[in-house]
């Protein structure tokens, strides 16, 4: 089944503009969600805000939007306020230059979107990513859409374009900010943890070899809910912290029985989803 756009855009270099589609690179209905229901009626219950100074229920066209700039103190904005600041509706992402590809940080990497050629753009969307490739570079672009301007790279992938949302340097804490003991490392105790890592090395990275063990569960409890069965809940005993001894806890890693081994194939969705008939009486 062919995918949805989930919007369009245009990128610009140079003179140059290419119409794109975005695609959503995850599917949203792998997730399991849960609703709020009242608990003596089953019915979905709808979400009010409350005044806790009046002690009433706010209607929507009476809220406005704050912004807290003492404990307690708000300076209100109507929408038009709002609006003035937004950045303009252009759907556009402009390339401002091109970098290599390894010179952007994983750290900056917030989500993904597949850039698809929207109609007369596809020679210019293969010369792109033909160029990206050939370069060994990406393109560092903004990007305008619903009033707010993101920070984007567009990189080659699978033939096409990849388009990442980055984070701002400002959003981002420093590693420095993390506490840290000083502490040295043995040659010793390094010898058997590169050990430890060449024993449970591979080749590449595969990630339909793993699947999420945690949703599994959840999809089987919601089906026997569904067949009408009864829940048995087993209490789970808390781990307990360890101070071990570490060139004991390497030498055992490195001589346990499978170490290294692959975890099992993942289950499709298809084989796990649960029946959404309903369960009689």
């Amino acid at each position: 089944m062919a995918a949805r756009s989930i919007g369009t855009s245009t990128i610009s270099f140079g003179l140059v503009s290419l119409p794109v589609k975005l695609y959503a690179t995850a599917e949203s209905k792998s997730r399991i969600a849960f609703n709020m229901v009242h608990k003596t009626c089953g019915t979905r219950v709808k979400q009010q805000y409350v005044c806790p100074k009046e002690d009433e229920i706010v209607a929507r066209e009476d809220i406005v939007k704050g912004y807290e700039f003492a404990k307690g103190q708000y300076v209100l904005f109507s929408s038009d306020e709002l609006k003035a600041v937004e950045q303009p509706k252009t759907e556009s992402i402009e390339i401002t230059e091109f970098v290599p590809a390894d010179q952007v940080d994983r750290l900056y990497f917030d989500r993904a979107y597949y850039l698809g050629p929207d109609k007369g753009g596809t020679r210019a969307y293969r010369l792109l990513s033909a160029a990206l490739t050939k370069t060994d570079r990406v393109a560092i672009a903004k990007h305008a859409t619903r009033g707010k301007q993101h920070l984007v790279m567009v990189r080659p992938y699978e033939g096409g374009l990849l388009m990442e949302q980055l984070r701002y340097a400002n959003e981002l804490r420093s590693f420095s900010d993390v506490p840290m003991d000083e502490s040295e490392v043995s040659d010793s105790e390094l010898a058997l943890a590169v050990q430890l890592v060449a024993q449970a090395s591979s080749e590449g990275f595969e990630a339909t070899d793993y699947k999420d063990d945690v949703r599994d569960r959840m999809l089987e409890v919601i089906q026997q809910k569904v067949d009408g069965e009864d829940i048995v809940t087993v209490a789970q005993e808390e781990p307990q912290t360890q101070i071990i001894d570490l060139m004991a806890a390497l030498k055992a890693s490195l001589s346990e029985e499978g170490s290294g081994r692959k975890p099992a194939k993942a289950a499709s969705d298809k084989e796990k989803a649960p029946s959404r008939k309903r369960a009689s009486g």
